[in-house]
């Protein structure tokens, strides 16, 4: 049987390279592992690291197609990061005026959470554990 050891990174495209570093570097608090302008493919990509560990990759390449729905299409529906307190984390997304849907509570675990989306619409999920 196949042994998988852990997730090693996520890969998110962009389309506008600035807004989307200061959103995932500035608000949610990533940090720059690398960055790295790929002049071949017009394209630059940065690692970023949660608390050491897991990585995003963010992608900026010319005219990305836009994602076809929010967030039922097929293939990735959202990000969730975990967080402590869902109420401070809710509260620091809104501080820079990004709409934040009501917290919820998941019926099969118990599980607070709720939505909110990148620069691009990718909607992603704080979820209290």
């Amino acid at each position: 049987m196949l042994k998988l050891n852990r997730v090693h990174h996520i890969a998110i495209i962009c389309t506008d390279y600035q807004k989307s570093k200061h959103f995932y570097t500035e608000i949610l608090g990533l940090k720059i592992v690398r960055e790295v302008y790929r002049e071949q493919r017009d394209s630059y990509k940065l690692d970023l690291e949660i608390a050491g560990q897991y990585q995003i990759e963010l992608f900026s390449f010319p005219n990305p197609p836009a994602r076809p729905s929010r967030p039922e299409a097929a293939g990735l529906r959202h990000l969730a990061f975990e967080v402590d307190n869902i109420e401070d984390a809710v509260s620091h997304i809104k501080e820079y005026g990004i709409a934040v849907e009501p917290i919820r509570i998941d019926e099969f675990t118990g599980k607070r959470y709720t939505f909110f989306a990148d620069p691009d619409g990718l909607p992603i999920e704080f979820v209290e554990l």
